[in-house]
C-alpha cells in the first residue's frame, strides 16, 4: 500500500472541460484516484457518462488534463488509451449480437498479456462458461454485463472505467458484480473508476465518492460518510431519508381519526311505477 501511495495516481483529472455545441457539459472537473475504487455519483444529466467518454478519448473537443500513472492520455486515440492501461465497460454493454461469448473473449484476448486470461474470466463468471457458444443477442442483460466486464478485464488494465455497470440488473447479478469489484479492490491489481446511479452499490464498493452536479465535482467524501449522512444525500442527490419515508408510510397507515365503516344498501331492482299524469 505504501508503494502504491508513493507512486503517481492511477488516474488524475485536472480542469477537464467538454462542450457539446454551446452546452458546457463538463466544467472544470478535477479528481484523483490513487488506487482502489473511486465512485462517481449524481443525478441523470450531470456529466458522469461524458466524463467516461472524455477519459476514453471519445470526446475529441475535451480540454484539460487526464493522466494515467503520470502519463497524459487526453489527446490520444482510444486504442492508444487502451494500450496505456485503461479499459472501459460502457453503459448499455455494447456486445456484438452475432458473436458468441467465446468469440468475444478470444477477440479481446488476442494481444493480452497478464494475469487475466479467458479461463480466469470463466472462473469468475461461470455462467459465461455455460453460455460460451451463445451469441450476444441470446444472452440476458446480466450475462451481457458479465461479458462486457470480462472483455474489459482481458486487456489487463491498471484502470477500469465502468459506466453504470449495475443498471437494469437483477439483484442477484448486482451482488455478483459487487463481489467482483470488491475482489479487484482487495487484490490491488486494478483500480476502478465506478460511475454508478445506485448509491448503495457505490458506497459499498468504493472507498471515496465524488458527487457530480451540473458538470462539476460538487463534493468529495468518504463512502462511509456519504452512506451515513442523509442530509448530504438529500442536498446533492435528492435522496429522501429512509426514516422520513417510513414515518410517512406509518402515518398514512395509522390515521389519527378512528376508522368509520358505512353500510350501503343496494336499491331495489324492481322497476318503479310511473307517476300518474291524470289529475
Amino acid at each position: 500500500m505504501a508503494e502504491q501511495a508513493a507512486a503517481a495516481p492511477v488516474l488524475e483529472v485536472q480542469d477537464l472541460h467538454v462542450y457539446y455545441g454551446h452546452a458546457h457539459a463538463l466544467q472544470g472537473v478535477t479528481l484523483k484516484l490513487e488506487y482502489g475504487v473511486l465512485g462517481v455519483v449524481g443525478r441523470n444529466g450531470m456529466g458522469k457518462s461524458t466524463l467516461c467518454n472524455a477519459i476514453m478519448g471519445l470526446v475529441p473537443a475535451a480540454r484539460g488534463s487526464v493522466k494515467v500513472a503520470g502519463t497524459e492520455i487526453l489527446r490520444l486515440a482510444s486504442n492508444r488509451i487502451v494500450a496505456a492501461g485503461v479499459s472501459y465497460v460502457p453503459q448499455g454493454r455494447r456486445v456484438w449480437p452475432s458473436l458468441s461469448v467465446d468469440e468475444h473473449l478470444r477477440l479481446a484476448a488476442r494481444s493480452a498479456k497478464g494475469p487475466w486470461t479467458i479461463d480466469r474470466v470463466y472462473r469468475v463468471f461461470p455462467r459465461l462458461a455455460e453460455r460460451k457458444g451463445n451469441g450476444g443477442a441470446e444472452l440476458s442483460g446480466g450475462e451481457q454485463q458479465m461479458l462486457a466486464i470480462g472483455r474489459a478485464l482481458l486487456a489487463n488494465p491498471r484502470l477500469l472505467v465502468m459506466d453504470e455497470p449495475t443498471e437494469g440488473l437483477a439483484p442477484v447479478i448486482v451482488d455478483q458484480v459487487i463481489g467482483m469489484l470488491k475482489h479487484l479492490a482487495d487484490e490491488g491489481e486494478i483500480s476502478v473508476l465506478l460511475i454508478e446511479q445506485n448509491l448503495g452499490v457505490a458506497t459499498t464498493v468504493a472507498q471515496r465518492i465524488a458527487v457530480m452536479v451540473n458538470g462539476r465535482v460538487a463534493h468529495e467524501t468518504s463512502a462511509a460518510q456519504l452512506a451515513s449522512d442523509r442530509d448530504l444525500q438529500q442536498r446533492f442527490l435528492g435522496v429522501r431519508a429512509v426514516a422520513a419515508e417510513e414515518e410517512a408510510v406509518e402515518q398514512a397507515a395509522a390515521p389519527d381519526e378512528p376508522v368509520r365503516i358505512f353500510q350501503v344498501r343496494r336499491a331495489s331492482q324492481e322497476p318503479t311505477q310511473p307517476a300518474s299524469l291524470t289529475g
